[in-house]
């Protein structure tokens, strides 16, 4: 691949990273995808053996990313109808308010089942910081693993 070839490769490897952190594009998909392509293209041993490690990367991270703060959530008592509710109301929100209406249409459905599951502010707040919470980390677990899989990326088109 030549160099124009990679910048375009790292441009949306970069796009990727963050369609995570604002989630409006499918920032994993992105970083998998570009990968590959640039694997394709490559052809060599070394390529195909950079796309299988960021493989491996990004799958581990999008296991961790569902495990560990669903497992927090379920330690603090949130239960899943909650977070439903506040993924639908951030849906909805991203259409009302572009980009921030997704998290203050999650934090808002999220708040409202508790509120009503709960019947105070003072015991519907704290469990509504606890999937904020959580929601956060699994946005982080997924960005380490894509920056883990891009960097390997970097190495791999520096050897290539």
């Amino acid at each position: 691949m030549n160099g124009w070839g990679e910048v375009i490769v790292g441009l949306v490897i970069l796009i990727g990273l963050v369609g995570i952190v604002l989630p409006l594009l499918p920032g994993v998909l992105l970083v998998f995808g570009a990968i590959l392509v640039w694997a394709i293209v490559e052809g060599s041993a070394t390529a195909w053996t950079v796309f299988a490690i960021a493989t491996v990367f990004l799958i581990i991270s999008g296991v961790i990313k569902y495990t560990v703060p669903g497992k927090k959530m379920k330690d603090a008592g949130v239960p899943t109808r909650s977070l439903i509710l506040g993924g639908v109301l951030g849906i909805a929100g991203f259409f009302v308010i572009p980009i921030v209406g997704l998290f203050v249409g999650f934090i808002l459905g999220t708040y409202l089942a508790e509120l009503a599951r709960l019947g105070s502010h003072e015991t519907a707040w704290p469990s509504t910081w606890h999937a904020v919470k959580a929601v956060g980390l699994s946005m982080l677990i997924e960005l380490f693993g894509a920056l883990l899989a891009s960097g390997v990326w970097l190495v791999g088109a520096f050897l290539t």
